[in-house]
């Protein structure tokens, strides 16, 4: 027995001396009873300072009441605690921080009485150091790329890495990464002028709060900007290059910045800007494994600023490719006022516009290309052009929207791997302010909002025909409405009226509430709308309004004249007579001649009876000749000596425009002249 009580007291001695894990023996009151000097947080304490302590008297920069509170717990319950992980420093090493794994056990003597605890502490500082950084990396990863802003993702950058890793971060970005521009490659000049993106914490003083400018050369900031090398850099008040501009300089030397790392934000050959990392006075000096973090962690900030600035750059080149393909304002019509809000916000594809048709009609458009971006923009491009051209042609407004459609479906097969469940919505109004009739027809489009003179909403059902390039195969179906002088036609895109909510029905209702006030001018209404819809950053956005107008019925004239040769100089005359009532007797020749030649191809070519209509619409005079027969005319050049075929050639040099605009039951023959203003005593 006393062999074996002496061999156990050299194996427990042994274990003191010799174990690279720290050993205590606590008693009840948790006062160090024998104790193992090699652990880490005591290499340099006497044994008279930790004998007969607790851990807060020669360890207060552990936390004692955590400590205190645990060994308390495992004193009462006898369950044992395991590789709890603690923070602190020593008292030689107060900047420096610990990382220690304590594990607890009660000890208890042979009648189960309450003899103390042993604490086993294990030096884990450089393990734990590791995961950190890899926490740290990881939060930059799932943190960081949130959103396509710039300003955002440096302040996600920012906030990933301090206070954490570091006590401030700061982002600074060139000029040429903000701005929408490509950046340079390879390395920046010294001068390069950088700004703050992004810091954390927010109460962080970035060292250069006079805004866009270089940074003073040479300093370790233009020297990473020159070689895109990261540097880890030791701070004290007489560091050489804070000299350089020590106001500058100043909110490092006043927050007690002792490390620091700079690091280039770097996408492939291109600098953006710089990482720069501080720590203070608190706590330990960047080191070797600190650096590598920051390099990759301004790697991949730096793939997620450059996606921002790409999309920055897209976005501006898609805003203004939109802007220049919508209409210029509005061309002054007798048909309409008109006014309207147009907010391509996310560089898409909606559109609108306004236009002139024969006859004085007026077409007004409102349409949303599917997606974002350039090729959103191009797209709506397309379509405006082809609508414009196929509105040139005065087809009826389905079967402009169904050739509409088959422009869409090419568009939409374009690469040929595309194949998009449609390409675009479209809603169109045709106004004709001769007969106050209006055409309505959409393309799984809103439909356009009505109201009368006294602003009540004006029911009209205008079915949903299939979206553009969906492969509806047509379907539409037109709407005809009558409307009073001083009825409001409102087309709008879904990006007006999102905030709205889904309800497509209370949509409508509240737009029209705030148009109901008539008294008030279009420009006003369109801005008050737009207020208290108040449609969102994300989306575009497009009102049109138009106020119809009634052209003067002394303005119109009608005959009906019968298929016979004898009354081309009927025409002639009846044509005489009302522009010498308009004043315009200085157009009768022309006009003359033009209605000779339309009447006598209506009479050689059409179907009777044959109805002349003559309009004056500010500074155009329209001549109009409508038969019942369908076929469209052909323009050819007469050969010499050929006896025909100069007519239509004739209307076409005498006209500043000229077509055909078919019906259903009919064809008309147009044509449009500018009117110059006559002098005084001219014929």
């Amino acid at each position: 027995m006393e062999a074996s009580g002496a061999d156990d007291s050299m194996v427990l001695n042994a274990l003191f001396s010799q174990s690279p894990q720290g050993l205590f023996v606590l008693d009840t009151e948790l006062r160090v009873v024998r104790f193992n000097p090699s652990a880490r947080a005591l290499r340099r304490l006497s044994a008279e300072e930790v004998v007969g302590h607790t851990v807060g008297e020669f360890a207060p920069g552990f936390p004692a009441a955590e400590l205190t509170g645990l060994a308390r717990e495992v004193l009462a319950t006898g369950e044992p605690l395991r590789d709890h992980l603690v923070r602190g420093s020593t008292r030689t090493q107060p900047r420096h921080t610990l990382a220690v794994e304590v594990s607890l056990f009660r000890l208890n003597d042979a009648d189960g009485g309450v003899l103390g605890l042993v604490a086993v502490l294990e030096d884990v500082t450089e393990r734990q150091a590791g995961a950190d950084r890899l926490a740290v990396l990881g939060r930059v990863h799932r943190s960081v790329g949130s959103t396509l802003d710039e300003r955002s993702t440096a302040g996600e950058l920012a906030r990933a890495l301090a206070p954490g890793f570091a006590e401030t971060a700061f982002v600074h970005l060139s000029d040429a990464a903000g701005g929408g521009g490509a950046a340079r490659p390879g390395p920046l000049p010294a001068d390069t002028p950088l700004r703050v993106a992004g810091h954390a914490p927010e109460s962080a003083r970035p060292p250069d709060r006079g805004g866009d400018r270089p940074f003073p050369f040479p300093t370790p900031f233009t020297q990473v900007l020159n070689d895109a090398r990261a540097r880890l850099l030791t701070l004290s008040a007489d560091t050489p290059w804070l000299r350089t501009d020590p106001e500058r300089f100043a909110p490092l030397v006043e927050a007690g910045v002792h490390s620091m790392i700079v690091a280039p934000l770097r996408v492939r050959d291109e600098v953006l800007g710089l990482l720069t990392l501080c720590r203070t006075l608190r706590t330990d000096a960047f080191g070797e494994a600190d650096l590598d973090l920051a390099r990759q962690a301004a790697l991949a900030g730096a793939a997620h600023l450059d996606n921002a600035r790409a999309y920055h750059r897209e976005h501006t080149i898609a805003s203004a490719l939109q802007h220049r393909l919508q209409p210029r304002p509005a061309p002054e019509l007798s048909a309409v006022e008109t006014a309207q809000v147009y907010l391509p916000e996310s560089a898409g594809g909606d559109w609108f516009d306004v236009i002139p048709l024969s006859g004085a009609r007026v077409a007004l458009v409102v349409g949303d290309v599917t997606g974002h971006g350039i090729e959103a923009a191009a797209t709506m491009g397309q379509l405006r052009i082809a609508l414009r051209g196929l509105a040139s042609q005065d087809l009826e407004p389905d079967e402009l929207f169904t050739h509409l459609d088959e422009v869409a479906a090419i568009i939409g097969t374009e690469p040929p791997d595309a194949s998009p469940a449609y390409v675009a919505t479209c809603a169109v109004a045709v106004y004709d302010p001769v007969t106050l009739t209006c055409v309505l027809l959409r393309a799984g489009h809103p439909a356009p909002v009505v109201l009368d003179p006294q602003g009540a909403p004006v029911a009209v059902e205008v079915p949903e025909g299939p979206a553009l390039g969906a492969g509806g195969g047509g379907g539409y179906t037109p709407v005809s409405v009558q409307l009073a002088p001083g009825s409001l036609l409102a087309l709008y895109t879904d990006g007006l009226v999102a905030a709205c909510g889904p309800d497509e029905s209370c949509r409508r209702r509240r737009l029209e509430n705030f148009l109901a006030p008539m008294d008030r001018s279009l420009t006003e209404l369109a801005d008050t709308a737009l207020y208290a819809l108040a449609p969102p950053r994300d989306d575009d956005a497009v009102l049109l309004l138009a106020r119809t107008r009634a052209l003067p019925q002394e303005h119109v004239t009608v005959w009906t004249l019968p298929t016979d040769g004898s009354v081309v100089a009927t025409a002639r005359r009846l044509v005489e007579q009302q522009l010498s009532a308009w004043g315009l007797s200085g157009a009768a020749s022309d006009t003359e001649l033009i209605v000779s030649e339309l009447v006598t191809n209506a009479i050689l070519h059409g179907k009777g009876p044959i109805r002349l209509r003559l309009i004056l619409d500010g500074d155009r005079l329209l001549s109009e000749v409508t038969d019942a027969n369908g076929a469209a005319p052909h323009l050819r050049h007469a050969r010499e000596g050929d006896e025909g075929g100069r007519g239509l050639f004739i209307v076409m040099r005498l006209s500043s425009r000229w077509g055909v605009r078919h019906t259903r039951r009919d064809k008309t023959i147009w044509s449009e002249q500018r009117l110059v203003p006559e002098r005084d005593g001219a014929a």
